[in-house]
C-alpha cells in the first residue's frame, strides 16, 4: 500500500504541471473576454491618457511631466516604481508581481520639433508656433501599455495567475537615444518576453525583418575646433570650424555615389558659427548613417569619422565626436507575432464614425495625399520580405536582439501622412487615436495572458530567437564604455516653450476631452469650394 502511494504521489508531481496547463489553457479565453471588457470599461481613462501626454508635447529626454503623470498612475495602482535608470533621468522602470514569466511593456515618450498642432483639425494650425507636437503619435503608445498592464494587474490578482510585469518608457527614440543604454545597463537580462507598441494607421504585427523597411544606425555629432579671427580684417589669423564642417559634408556628398543602395546617411548642421564677421572657432554637425546590418553600419560610422577627419587636417582644425544614440535593425519573433495577429484579428478594426473619416479624407486632400480615408481591415501576418531595402529606425532594435519581441502597430493615426510632421498630429488626441489605443490595449493585455498562462510558448519563443534569429548574428553594442547618455539635448528648446506649453496642458477635471478644452468642433475641415 505505502508502495502503491509513493506511486501515485510521483505520477501526481510529474502529471501536475500538464493538468494546470491543460486547466490554464482551458480558462484562456475566458480570460481574454474578461481582459477586452476590462479595457472597454477604462475607454475613459485611455482617452484621457492619450489627450494629457499630447498636451505636454515633451521632446527627448525632457521628457518631465510625462514621466511623472505616468509614473504617478502606476504608483498609485500598486506598481513599484524605480526611476532614473540607465542613468537618464526620464527613464523608469515600474514592476508588478514576482517570478515567472516576466511580461516587458515598452512604448514611447517623446515628440517631434516644430509639430505642434491643434487636434482635429485638417489643415496647418499649431497651438503655438514653432513648439514641438505630437507629430509622431507617442503620446498614444503609454495609453495602450498602461490601459493594458493595470488591466492585466487586475485580472492576475482576481484569479492568482503568477508572474511578473514590468513596464518601460522609449526615452528619447525620435534621437534613438535610450534603449542600446537600457540594454546595456541590464535592464532586460530577466525579461522573458518583450511586447512593444507603436502607432501606426494599420493594426498589424510582423515577424524577422518584416516588410523591409527598417534600417539600423549610428547617430553622431562632430565638434570642429578653430581659432576665431576678424573675418575682414585678419582672416589669416583663423582657422575657420566651419570650413572643417563644409569639408566634411562636400566630401559625404561626394562618397555618397560610392555607397550601397541600402544606406541612407542625413546631416544637419547644429552650429555654423556666432556672426559672419567672426571666424568660426566652433563649429558641429549631426550625422545619421543608416543601413541593414551591424557591419555596414560600423562601416558607414568609420567612412564618417575617416571624414571628418580628414576635414580636420585640411581645415587646420581639429575634431572631436559624441554618439548621440545607436540602433541595431530590428528583428521581431515569429512565435509571439503569430500569436498577437490571433488577438488581433479577434479584436478587429475600430468602428469608424462618419467623422472620423471626414477628418482623415480633409488631411489626405489638404496635403495632396492618396484620398482614401481610415482602414477599416486588419493586416494579415505575412512572410518577411526576402530583400530587405532599408528605411526608418527604432531603438527597439537593440532590445529585440537580447529578447524575443514583437511590435503591435495600432490604428491611431492617418494613412498616407508623410511621418515626423503636424500632419501626423492632426488626429492624436481625437476619437480616432482613443479608439485606435483602446483596440490597441485589448491586444496588449490578451497576449500578455497568452504568454502568462502558457510556459510552453515562452520556451518556443526563445528557441527562436536562439536557433533561427541569433544562430549566426551575434548583438554587439555600438556603444563604447565611454559613451553616456546626452541627456541634456533638447533642454534649451523645451525651456523656451515650457512656459507657452503650461497654458494648454489638459485638465481632465475640467474637459472631457482635448477637443473640448481647446474648443475644436470635430472635425474641423476647410469650407469645400
Amino acid at each position: 500500500m505505502k508502495k502503491w502511494f509513493r506511486i501515485a504521489g510521483l505520477v501526481s508531481v510529474l502529471f501536475l504541471p500538464a493538468l494546470l496547463f491543460a486547466q490554464q489553457s482551458t480558462e484562456l479565453p475566458a480570460l481574454k473576454q474578461e481582459a477586452v471588457t476590462e479595457v472597454d470599461r477604462l475607454q475613459t481613462f485611455t482617452q484621457q491618457m492619450v489627450d494629457q501626454i499630447f498636451s505636454y508635447s515633451e521632446l527627448g529626454f525632457q521628457e518631465f511631466e510625462t514621466s511623472r503623470y505616468v509614473t504617478g498612475i502606476l504608483e498609485k495602482n500598486g506598481f513599484r516604481v524605480e526611476r532614473g535608470v540607465a542613468g537618464i533621468p526620464t527613464a523608469w522602470v515600474a514592476t508588478y508581481g514576482s517570478g515567472k514569466p516576466m511580461i516587458a511593456y515598452i512604448t514611447d515618450l517623446d515628440c517631434i520639433p516644430r509639430a505642434s498642432q491643434k487636434p482635429g483639425v485638417a489643415y496647418h494650425d499649431p497651438l503655438i508656433e514653432g513648439a514641438p507636437g505630437h507629430g509622431e503619435g507617442h503620446n498614444s503608445g503609454m495609453a495602450v501599455n498602461i490601459t493594458a498592464a493595470l488591466v492585466l494587474k487586475k485580472l492576475m490578482e482576481g484569479h492568482k495567475i503568477a508572474g511578473t510585469i514590468k513596464i518601460f518608457p522609449g526615452v528619447a527614440e525620435e534621437i534613438l537615444g535610450s534603449k542600446a543604454f537600457y540594454v546595456r545597463a541590464g535592464l532586460f537580462k530577466d525579461v522573458d518576453i518583450v511586447l512593444g507598441t507603436h502607432v501606426w494607421h494599420e493594426f498589424s504585427t510582423s515577424y524577422g525583418t518584416g516588410d523591409g523597411k527598417w534600417s539600423g544606425l549610428v547617430s553622431v555629432q562632430y565638434f570642429f575646433h578653430g581659432k576665431a579671427a576678424h573675418a575682414a580684417g585678419a582672416p589669416w589669423d583663423g582657422r575657420s570650424a566651419l570650413d572643417g564642417v563644409s569639408l566634411m559634408n562636400a566630401g559625404w556628398e561626394f562618397r555618397r555615389e560610392h555607397l550601397r543602395l541600402q544606406q541612407r546617411s542625413h546631416y544637419v548642421i547644429i552650429n555654423g558659427g556666432d556672426q559672419p564677421n567672426v571666424v568660426p572657432s566652433e563649429a558641429a554637425v549631426w550625422y545619421y548613417f543608416r543601413e541593414l546590418d551591424y557591419p555596414h553600419i560600423k562601416s558607414l560610422y568609420e567612412i564618417g569619422n575617416t571624414m571628418a577627419d580628414a576635414a580636420a587636417q585640411m581645415s587646420d582644425t581639429t575634431v572631436n565626436r559624441k554618439l548621440v544614440g545607436s540602433a541595431w535593425p530590428t528583428h521581431f519573433n515569429k512565435v509571439i507575432a503569430e500569436w498577437q495577429q490571433k488577438n488581433i484579428e479577434q479584436v478587429g478594426m475600430p468602428r469608424w464614425s462618419e467623422a472620423d473619416q471626414m477628418l482623415a479624407k480633409a488631411l489626405q486632400k489638404e496635403i495632396g495625399a492618396k484620398v482614401e480615408g481610415l482602414k477599416d481591415k486588419v493586416t494579415p501576418l505575412s512572410e518577411p520580405v526576402k530583400e530587405p531595402i532599408g528605411g526608418g529606425s527604432d531603438d527597439v532594435g537593440d532590445i529585440s536582439w537580447n529578447v524575443p519581441m514583437v511590435y503591435l502597430m495600432y490604428p491611431a493615426n492617418i494613412p498616407n501622412l508623410p511621418g515626423h510632421s503636424w500632419a501626423n498630429a492632426v488626429s492624436m488626441a481625437t476619437p480616432i487615436a482613443h479608439k485606435g489605443s483602446t483596440a490597441g490595449a485589448k491586444v496588449q493585455a490578451m497576449t500578455a495572458l497568452d504568454f502568462l498562462l502558457q510556459p510552453e510558448l515562452v520556451r518556443q519563443a526563445w528557441d527562436y530567437f536562439r536557433n533561427v534569429q541569433t544562430k549566426e548574428i551575434h548583438y554587439e553594442s555600438f556603444l563604447a564604455p565611454e559613451d553616456t547618455p546626452a541627456i541634456d539635448m533638447n533642454k534649451e528648446k523645451m525651456e523656451k516653450f515650457l512656459p507657452q506649453l503650461k497654458k494648454y496642458y489638459y485638465d481632465p477635471a475640467k474637459y472631457k476631452s482635448y477637443l473640448e478644452q481647446l474648443g475644436v468642433t470635430y472635425p474641423t475641415v476647410k469650407a469645400q469650394p
